[in-house]
């Protein structure tokens, strides 16, 4: 089969490598048809790590696709031969005390679609994966919309976590994709108003679409300054999205005091400092999104019944053979990107 491998820094090649195989009787081998270029996987593009997580080149990566059911295992019931699918890249084991207790994200043994030396990932002709991954979609919904199901999970997710309550205020700090995961989502509830920043005007263009009270760039203006003249008494949550470490000084003096910040951008560096005596003196509490659980399904019906529309979210589309300027073009933000597409035929 066709895939992108990651050679090196920057670099990829598209090549052939041996086509993956059913081995146990709940794998399920997918024909991609649709991969998100996602943050996480530039990370990986631009550095070769994440963390401790680093790649060993050559590798193929992604995990954001959907696809169509190619073959089954034995034992395999949920999803059948030429059914289109949502995938869910995350394979928790179900035994370890984390998924007994519904925290399939944080399981012990928890292996991701391309992550390094855990599975391989999706930029490629052909996967293997759980069964319990796989989510049919119906014949109305879009590749594009069953890849994006998967950012739209974590947006998912962090509110459900964040617990934000009827009329409260939230801020989102970074409009990429899954600050507007977290916009459109927090759309669909009975909240108050919603503050969004980003440092590229265009995606703050597109944010404006979907009307918050304030949006602003902290390259060109004090955001905390021109919300708190809005909101005197601050806003109750603040979603961190962009995973720059620089805003998480920013997101503890938009909150108010008993207010919640929501780490769900993912960072470059191993380590960040926060302003310890402020967090201390407003008491806020800190959460740390990882991924998502048991969101995909709940994404997948948002999209279908029409109660987010995130088409326009996907800007560009390539063929499988241009990964390396599909990811350039992430990676320096060119072009008013905000989701790109990488399709397999």
């Amino acid at each position: 089969m066709k895939a992108a491998l990651l050679t090196g820094i920057r670099q990829f090649e598209v090549k052939q490598v041996p086509d993956p195989k059913i081995i146990n009787d709940t794998d399920v081998l997918i024909r991609v048809k649709n991969v998100g270029v996602c943050g996480s996987d530039i990370h990986y593009y631009t550095t070769g790590r994440i963390g401790s997580q680093v790649v060993e080149f050559p590798s193929i990566i992604g995990h954001e696709a959907a696809g169509i059911v190619e073959r089954t295992g034995n034992k395999v019931t949920r999803v059948k031969p030429d059914q289109r699918i949502a995938i869910d890249p995350a394979v928790s084991c179900g035994h370890c005390d984390q998924c007994k207790t519904g925290r399939d994200n944080t399981c012990r043994e928890l292996l991701f679609l391309g992550c390094p030396k855990q599975l391989q990932g999706c930029l490629c002709e052909y996967i293997i994966i759980n069964e319990k991954c796989c989510f049919p979609i119906n014949d109305n919904m879009t590749f594009d919309q069953a890849t994006l199901s998967e950012p739209l999970a974590i947006g998912v997710y962090s509110v459900e976590r964040s617990m934000i309550s009827d009329k409260a205020d939230a801020v989102i700090l970074g409009s990429g994709p899954i600050g507007m995961s977290v916009f459109h989502v927090l759309r669909t509830k009975n909240i108050g108003d919603i503050y969004i920043t980003d440092k590229i005007e265009e995606r703050l263009m597109f944010s404006r679409k979907l009307n918050p009270r304030w949006s602003g760039n902290p390259d060109r203006t004090d955001i905390v300054k021109e919300i708190s003249k809005i909101n005197p008494l601050l806003p109750d949550v603040v979603f961190e999205c962009s995973g720059n470490k620089e805003v998480i000084d920013q997101a503890v003096r938009l909150l108010k005091p008993g207010g919640t910040l929501v780490i769900v951008g993912i960072t470059e560096t191993d380590e960040i400092s926060f302003p310890i005596h402020e967090l201390r003196r407003k008491e806020i509490t800190i959460l740390n999104i990882r991924r998502q659980a048991h969101c995909t399904q709940k994404a997948i019906d948002m999209l279908d019944q029409r109660q987010v529309n995130m088409d326009s979210m996907a800007t560009h589309h390539f063929p499988l053979e241009e990964t390396q300027k599909a990811f350039d073009l992430v990676a320096n933000y060119k072009d008013g990107v905000m989701k790109t597409m990488i399709s397999i035929d």
